[in-house]
């Protein structure tokens, strides 16, 4: 155990984090999300939501302030301007927990699931809203 660590912080997530360099992908998946066939690596967060695990995550990892989109959703299929109410929340927990507070930007399906296979890890959730999908790109930590 460690002190003031969220524990949805797994051994293996917090390992996959700290692996993580300036301008590495991180994809926080929902159940639905073909992660398994998606993931170079794959950790899992079964019964968990997505929404805790990104706010678990912005705890202890900056976005990045030299991209223009450090956090990337899925489109809605047939309608690109929908928000849906899990990416409504996405964007509540950032701008609530994160270092550097970052406006959503989307991307649609297909180029979602294209951009999570290279991201560095896929940690899929037990997330059962719909386009409950995020991508978010590590930022630096200043000395």
């Amino acid at each position: 155990m460690l002190r003031d660590l969220n524990p949805l912080l797994s051994p293996d997530l917090l390992h996959c984090l700290r692996a993580m360099g300036h301008g590495d992908e991180i994809v926080i998946a929902d159940a639905n999300f073909p992660a398994v066939s998606t993931a170079k690596r794959l950790i899992r967060l079964d019964g968990i939501s997505a929404t805790d695990t990104l706010e678990a995550v912005l705890q202890v990892m900056p976005l990045d302030t030299y991209v223009p989109a450090p956090a990337l959703t899925m489109q809605v299929v047939g309608d690109q301007h929908e928000v849906p109410p899990v990416v409504a929340a996405f964007q509540e927990v950032i701008d609530r927990v994160a270092d550097q507070p970052a406006k959503l930007a989307s991307l649609e399906r297909h180029v979602f699931y294209d951009r999570a296979q290279t991201a560095f890890a896929v940690v899929q959730t037990g997330e059962t809203r719909l386009y409950g999908n995020i991508i978010l790109t590590k930022g630096v930590i200043a000395p």
